[in-house]
């Protein structure tokens, strides 16, 4: 609980300040951090570890905020949040949202399975916070175009229980009643977007 508070504290004193608009090339120098594991302009090649181009700017805030308050767990980020101040927030934010979203250079090897991920989506009505074209808003994630098999590890681990902070209660509840067939579906589905 102290953890969640003192996450909600920052998150307002970062989004909440106009005074210090986010500087984009300030971002992008900070971002030299983040592209050994989430790539270069933000575009992961690697397994497991999701694309940050195109993210939305408070939900990049958000989770940083939770990596490095404790109530978002991963042993690699938290260490690297807690040396990442306010304003490098704001910036990290400001400069993911500017870079062009990821695109699957490749067509789509199942449209069976899609069409399967879009029933899947519609049931579990992810539009009704993810947005129609599942671009997210605000502090909520941009899932269209996201890495596949990174899709499938999230929706296990909210699953799970695994990932937690955020929208862990609200996506754990949508996740739980899901099988594995669903989840590999809507993954599909939305990596191909």
């Amino acid at each position: 609980m102290r953890a969640a508070l003192a996450g909600m504290l920052s998150v307002a004193m970062i989004c909440g300040s106009f005074a210090h608009a986010a500087d984009i090339a300030a971002g992008k120098e900070k971002a030299g951090l983040c592209a050994g594991c989430h790539g270069e302009n933000g575009i992961s090649q690697t397994e497991n570890i999701p694309s940050l181009a195109g993210q939305q700017d408070q939900f990049i805030q958000w989770q940083l905020v939770f990596f490095r308050g404790g109530a978002r767990k991963n042993e690699q980020m938290q260490p690297i949040a807690e040396q990442v101040g306010n304003e490098d927030i704001r910036n990290l934010g400001a400069y993911f949202a500017s870079l062009t979203p990821p695109r699957d250079p490749k067509p789509d090897d199942n449209p069976d399975l899609s069409g399967k991920g879009a029933e899947a989506a519609a049931g579990r009505r992810c539009a009704s916070c993810h947005t129609d074209s599942y671009a997210g808003t605000k502090a909520v994630a941009r899932i269209a175009g996201q890495r596949e098999e990174y899709l499938v590890k999230a929706l296990h681990d909210y699953k799970s229980g695994v990932r937690t902070g955020g929208a862990g209660a609200a996506m754990t509840d949508v996740a739980y009643p899901l099988s594995d067939e669903e989840i590999t579906a809507l993954a599909h589905y939305l990596a191909h977007l």
